[in-house]
């Protein structure tokens, strides 16, 4: 894989509040492919990379904070449409105490839904400009049809330019109609991708599966250049066309706080590892340990201060405690 310029992300950022249940609650924002492009952005700092992200916002003091905070964080916020009449989705997140989610959405009206409501947009218009392109399951989910066939198109396009695509799996079912839909428009995006990031239980869902081994079998069989499958805590399989695919073991650690993120940051991880060359299993060992460090804080995004180094995540140390 070679170096790579410029990489712009597509998807949804809604407003987040979490906390008790009509008590405190502190306001924040997230969004899967928006927490991806901020870990990418954080570990490429110091690289001739540009993260680019793509979405629709509105015009009101929420969507201006969050672009100041993502201009913060070295993001360019110019493929970024601000429409008029339109505010960002919400959502609520509760945590148990083992640290998994449980989340309760206001999106129906989001403005990220509204993205291609215009005959052309500033992704579409930048193109020609981009070395690498990155979306989910999720930013197809949450987009009406003439807008999926126009994300797929820029897939296309990306790849047809020589530019590299990767796709993310994360399955959201309540976001679909049927999954006979969702089963079609996955098999297309992963037909347009180099690289595809596969959580076995959200391709289970997906498909109808129970056979776990079966799932695995059929996501190694994807006709894909490189493929990422995560196992929960059993190790990632590495998979590139054409040879045995490489298993790479989860870091543990001592105390789960909030698996929020977890995914997302593995994702930021991996890409940037392979946007600066590093190999396949060390990228995603690499992620492995950046996930690690997430999910031993609250929230989506942890503190810049407690961020990890690209030096910290390929060293063969094992990650310490936070």
């Amino acid at each position: 894989m070679t170096s790579l310029r410029r990489i712009a992300l597509f998807g949804e950022c809604m407003i987040e509040l979490r906390g008790q249940v009509f008590g405190a609650m502190q306001q924040g924002f997230g969004g899967d492919t928006l927490n991806t492009a901020i870990y990418l952005a954080r570990l490429c700092r110091d690289q001739d990379i540009r993260v680019s992200y793509a979405t629709a916002l509105g015009i009101d003091v929420f969507s201006d904070y969050m672009i100041a905070a993502w201009q913060a964080e070295g993001i360019d916020t110019s493929l970024v449409r601000l429409l008029s009449n339109h505010l960002p989705g919400l959502y609520a997140i509760q945590v148990d105490p083992s640290g998994e989610r449980h989340f309760f959405y206001w999106r129906d009206t989001s403005t990220a839904r509204s993205y291609f409501d215009a005959p052309n947009t500033p992704l579409e218009d930048a193109v020609s400009e981009l070395s690498a392109f990155y979306l989910s399951g999720i930013s197809l989910a949450i987009l009406p049809p003439e807008g999926r066939e126009r994300l797929l198109a820029t897939m296309a396009r990306v790849r047809a330019n020589g530019g590299m695509v990767a796709f993310d799996n994360n399955f959201r079912p309540r976001l679909w109609p049927n999954l006979s839909e969702a089963r079609t428009l996955y098999d297309r995006a992963y037909a347009l991708s180099d690289l595809v990031l596969i959580t076995l239980d959200d391709e289970m869902a997906l498909r109808g599966e129970i056979d776990a081994d079966q799932a695995l079998a059929n996501v190694l069989a994807l006709e894909v250049p490189e493929v990422v499958i995560k196992r929960g805590v059993q190790p990632t399989l590495v998979r590139i066309a054409g040879t045995p695919p490489l298993a790479v073991p989860v870091e543990t650690v001592p105390r789960v706080v909030d698996t929020t993120a977890a995914g997302d940051s593995f994702a930021g991880a991996y890409l940037a590892m392979r946007l600066t060359g590093t190999p396949p299993a060390t990228a995603a060992r690499a992620a492995n340990r950046m996930a690690a460090v997430v999910i031993q804080h609250p929230g989506a995004i942890i503190p810049a201060e407690a961020m990890p180094t690209p030096t910290v995540l390929l060293t063969t140390e094992a990650t310490p405690p936070v």
